[in-house]
């Protein structure tokens, strides 16, 4: 029986071993796609407990705690900090199979030296020793960050923000990790949501661009994305949660965005002709600006109407939608190569039924001389954990290059969770390892490390156009 968690935790064979410890496990960091606050790390944070770092805004462990029975006062509610930290502790002791239960020990023992298993009996020891040492220099926002030999860092930013942080942060001369930002312009394609002209709002005083037709409005759009360029910006983001096309014209969107305007009801086919339209003119600004645009394709949010009410959004309450993607994504990304002005993009599927279509998609439009200039996407949300991990890479790995594969990102409002990107690489090493101990793939050590810290750091560095220091 293998000890808990050890150095060879999740590596099931000596292929897996070597790879990892001699080839992934001291390469960089490279997180172009998380949630952290650049105002968070401009302002250098300290944080007065680890609740406060760990179960803030964990809609995860959030998510677990509720199925433990254990009331909302001490997930989101007003329960002080301690409470609910021994409320983790009660639940996590219990999340066998989960990858919450690896997650936590990790960051137990890479940032604190914490060893322990965490539950009820150890839970106040653990608080108070993580509260030491979170009072130190060492433990603010940038030195972990530091710490964890992270290169990049690509937050997500609406296209109304300022920016203000990143540019500060840009001016800090000793820290030298780059920290971009990553346009998000969900916003602007949902016209038929509540909010929308109290975003237009927001949008007209920053660009200073008085919105008054659908030309005006993409006017002040390419406004912020020509700011967001010149900040650093490398890549886009957008949340897909249905995958929409239906054919139109610029006529046609000017005459059903005058709709908006006035406040008159759309019908579903105007509005996924504005969406299809708008996400399309900004693919071709990406593809201008050498961006890469990332598509998150298939959440079912904010399911309990109670709750949201309540607590609002990213709380805990999505899940996985099933709609079928295939044709409009293949419409849409034809469209765009039709006219040569495909961006490097990269595909998440939320749904591991779409693992295959997705891998099967991706070499549709590849080209243009750039390796894996369409990505399908590590297992994302539901799918970041072992099983979830391994299906999406051997999908890619039977149907397309898992060589070129830009490789993980942490997706994360935390501060403590790149020990995930550990995780990840222990079971890519451990997949490989398998099918060179099984006689698929030869033992050469140098094509496979090479291999393994391309997909670790170095196929990302190539791919995202960010100039790093050495």
């Amino acid at each position: 029986m293998k000890k808990f968690m050890d150095e060879n935790f999740l590596l099931n064979n000596s292929v897996a071993e070597e790879l990892y410890h001699n080839y992934a496990k001291e390469m960089p960091i490279y997180d172009y796609h998380c949630h952290l606050s650049p105002e968070e790390i401009y302002h250098n944070k300290s944080y007065k407990n680890i609740t406060e770092v760990w179960l803030g805004g964990d809609h995860y462990k959030w998510r677990a705690m509720r199925s433990n029975g254990i009331e909302e006062k001490y997930i989101t509610g007003d329960a002080d900090d301690f409470e609910k930290f021994m409320a983790w502790a009660k639940t996590v002791s219990i999340c066998i199979g989960n990858p919450l239960y690896h997650w936590t020990h990790l960051e137990l023992q890479r940032y604190f030296g914490i060893y322990d298993v965490l539950n009820e009996s150890t839970a106040e020891v653990i608080w108070n020793k993580c509260n030491e040492l979170l009072a130190k220099e060492d433990f603010t926002a940038k030195e972990l960050i530091k710490r964890s030999n992270v290169k990049v860092v690509c937050t997500t930013d609406d296209p109304t923000d300022s920016l203000e942080y990143h540019i500060k942060i840009k001016e800090d001369k000793d820290f030298h990790v780059k920290v971009l930002p990553t346009f998000r312009p969900d916003k602007a394609l949902n016209i038929e949501k509540e909010g929308f002209f109290d975003w237009l709002e927001n949008l007209m005083t920053i660009s200073n661009i008085k919105v008054e037709s659908y030309t005006s409005y993409l006017e002040a759009l390419n406004n912020r994305v020509d700011h967001f360029h010149k900040v650093g910006c490398r890549v886009s983001d957008h949340a897909l949660d249905r995958v929409f096309y239906a054919e139109t014209n610029l006529q046609e969107v000017e005459t059903i965005f005058r709709k908006v305007l006035a406040k008159e009801s759309l019908t579903l086919e105007e509005i996924h002709k504005f969406k299809t339209y708008t996400l399309q003119h900004f693919a071709k600004k990406y593809n201008e600006h050498g961006w890469a645009m990332q598509l998150h394709i298939g959440a079912l949010r904010n399911n309990n109407t109670r709750m949201f009410h309540r607590l609002g959004p990213d709380t805990g309450y999505d899940s996985i939608n099933d709609e079928t993607i295939a044709i409009p994504l293949s419409r849409f990304l034809d469209g765009l190569s039709k006219e040569d002005e495909l961006p490097k993009t990269i595909l998440y599927c939320l749904n591991p039924n779409d693992n295959y279509i997705l891998a099967t998609m991706i070499g549709n439009f590849q080209g243009g001389g750039i390796a894996g200039k369409i990505q399908f996407g590590s297992g994302w949300w539901f799918n970041d954990q072992k099983e979830g991990m391994l299906s999406q890479m051997t999908a890619l790995a039977n149907l397309g290059l898992l060589s070129r594969f830009v490789g993980m990102l942490t997706d994360s409002r935390s501060f403590l969770s790149y020990p995930r990107h550990e995780y990840f690489r222990r079971i890519l090493c451990n997949l490989i390892g398998q099918w060179v101990e099984e006689g698929e793939f030869p033992y050469d050590m140098e094509n496979l490390g090479s291999i393994v810290k391309d997909i670790c750091y170095n196929n990302a560095k190539k791919y995202f156009d960010i100039v790093l220091e050495d």
